[in-house]
């Protein structure tokens, strides 16, 4: 999680703002000192980390979003199990190499959201995302997820730019009936 929340920091607004501004003041400050002639610190300047984050800042701004993908969303039913199933078809149809990119996806609980306050721990969210588009966010049940072969299944096709997850969510044991009764 560290290494998360590193990833998440470095990647934010705020510190991708600082980095530029602070590569703006160096750089101000080297030019104002190559016209007087010193150059003192002009040396190691661009093995600074402020000159490595203003890099990153100007490849960050050439990534343009264009949007929200397409989605659609079944609900089902296992005829066998009885299990509820839930498959969700993204469509990236603006994906400059299918090859190359293939889009992720991640859980995310009630309680690491922003958007929703105060957070209801009845839910949590399914994120999908794959540059250039901006990342999608589905509320689900917060229900344990059968991960058993053929029961958790993501598929991309680079043919079709459509990302495909099914999820199963597992049924309740039969403890509670039996209780009932």
């Amino acid at each position: 999680t560290n290494e998360a929340n590193y990833l998440a920091h470095t990647q934010g607004k705020k510190h991708q703002a600082g980095l530029a501004k602070r590569a703006a003041m160096e750089k101000k400050r080297a030019r104002e000192e190559g016209t007087t002639g010193t150059g003192g610190s002009s040396g190691p300047m661009p093995m600074t980390k402020a000159g490595v984050g203003a890099s990153s800042t100007t490849k960050r701004q050439q990534r343009v979003r264009i949007g929200r993908p397409g989605y659609e969303i079944t609900k089902s039913r296992d005829p066998r199990t009885n299990q509820r199933c839930l498959t969700f078809y993204v469509d990236y149809p603006e994906v400059d190499d299918p090859n190359a990119t293939q889009p992720r996806h991640r859980f995310m609980s009630a309680y690491e959201q922003r958007v929703e306050s105060p957070p209801d721990r009845r839910y949590q969210y399914l994120l999908v995302a794959c540059e250039p588009y901006e990342t999608v966010g589905f509320k689900i049940p917060n229900e344990p997820i059968d991960r058993a072969e053929g029961r958790f299944v993501t598929n991309w096709s680079r043919e079709d730019r459509r990302f495909t997850l099914t999820l199963y969510f597992m049924e309740p044991s039969g403890d509670d009936e039996t209780k009932e009764g």
